[in-house]
């Protein structure tokens, strides 16, 4: 029992390292060679996880030729635009200026219900809303509304918005960040004069972010019961 335990946390760890070696992707953005990998390196962690009469090496060293022929792939692709369409093909026009491709998506054997579900997630209701619409190589539709449905930018309107670029994380879950800090040009001072407004500490802040404009957000632990 205990050498059934010892095997799963080390073939566990060797498989989260593996899958990390192939990158940030999520499930539903794998290419297909991508998901092959993903889906063999689950079936050959299992075997010697289940029978602890087989080596841990039959299913390390499996894991390890795949990881490495998939990185060899990837970097192969990167130069070769041939084998990159060939390993992950390439996006289809579902939907070009308002017309939907019947033909191609009887070849991509991509239904119409499969079409409105789409849209209807990308927060559209009609098919007369789209001027465009691709479907990617990891399977997800890339939906562009026509001019009337766009939404209203502040260059349309033609404002001057200013971008307070991304904020930074000064304390997190009542834990300061001194690096943050620094790096947001703010100081200890500057933190205690903020939440001295709201009456807090740090460690009553369950999230407090600033961005170059200057703009604070500041969220309170909610108070226990």
């Amino acid at each position: 029992m205990g050498i059934a335990f010892v095997r799963t946390i080390i073939l566990y760890i060797f498989v989260v390292a593996a899958v990390r070696l192939m990158g940030k992707r999520q499930i539903g953005e794998l290419q297909p060679s991508e998901l092959v990998v993903a889906v063999l390196i689950s079936e050959l962690a299992a075997i010697p996880m289940q029978e602890t009469g087989i080596p841990l090496v039959s299913g390390i060293i499996p894991i390890l030729t795949l990881i490495a022929c998939e990185i060899i792939l990837s970097a192969i692709t990167l130069s070769s635009v041939k084998l990159r369409h060939f390993v992950t093909g390439k996006p289809s026009m579902l939907i070009r200026n308002g017309v939907i491709d019947q033909e191609e998506m009887k070849r991509l054997r991509f239904t119409l219900d499969d079409l409105m579900e789409e849209i209807r997630l990308c927060g559209y209701m009609s098919i007369d809303e789209i001027a465009f619409a691709v479907l990617e190589t990891n399977g997800k539709l890339s939906v562009f509304p026509n001019s009337q449905n766009k939404p209203v930018t502040a260059s349309m309107m033609k404002l001057k918005e200013q971008d307070g670029g991304l904020p930074v994380t000064l304390i997190c879950d009542g834990m300061l960040s001194l690096p943050s800090l620094s790096h947001a040009g703010k100081d200890m001072a500057w933190i205690q004069k903020t939440l001295s407004k709201q009456k807090l500490a740090p460690q009553d802040v369950f999230l407090m972010t600033v961005d170059s404009l200057g703009k604070t957000i500041i969220v309170p632990k909610e108070k226990k019961p």
